[in-house]
């Protein structure tokens, strides 16, 4: 099943890739919101067509969780769009989501789903600066949300061993599950 989603994931990436065919501002915005609703639709339908419930939910936190601290980053360290449009620039929300889809799908399901999964969000990253929308470092700071809470919120699926990092305010450490 591992391959379906793959070459689902390589047809994206083919349609995201032709979508700029102008190379204009508008184009590269319009081919990375594409690109970035085709790798969260992966992120649930993956899951959701093999019938894993565990993984359906897991996409949503990891991409849920993203969203709300990036929404979060952008209030708290207000930062003008290259184009002058607003403020919220810092950290780019379409590079955060794409990569928490990636990283969802690449923890879940490997690196079949992984690697073009992570070549479709660093497009989506691409077009963000090439639309004038965002600076390196904001996708750059972007991508590191998202991979890490991709990776932290996510599980793989049949895993036999799960480790899940914690920490409060006076102590941290790591749980380890083994499943016999």
């Amino acid at each position: 099943m591992i391959r379906c989603s793959a070459a689902g994931l390589a047809f994206a990436l083919s349609l995201s890739i032709a979508a700029p065919t102008q190379a204009s501002e508008k184009g590269w915005d319009d081919a990375g919101t594409i690109a970035k609703n085709a790798l969260v639709v992966a992120a649930f339908g993956v899951p959701a067509v093999q019938g894993d419930w565990e993984g359906v939910l897991e996409a949503g936190g990891s991409v849920g969780g993203t969203i709300l601290i990036t929404q979060g980053l952008k209030e708290a360290f207000p930062s003008r769009r290259p184009d002058g449009s607003d403020n919220k620039s810092f950290p780019s929300g379409h590079a955060s989501t794409s990569f928490a889809a990636a990283a969802t799908l690449h923890n879940r399901y490997g690196w079949e789903a992984g690697l073009p999964a992570y070549i479709v969000a660093s497009f989506v990253g691409l077009s963000r600066v090439e639309a004038r929308r965002h600076r390196v470092g904001d996708v750059l700071a972007g991508a590191v949300i998202g991979t890490a809470t991709g990776h932290l919120v996510t599980t793989r699926a049949n895993a036999r061993v799960q480790i899940l990092p914690w920490g409060d305010s006076k102590s941290a450490g790591v749980d380890v599950t083994l499943r016999f």
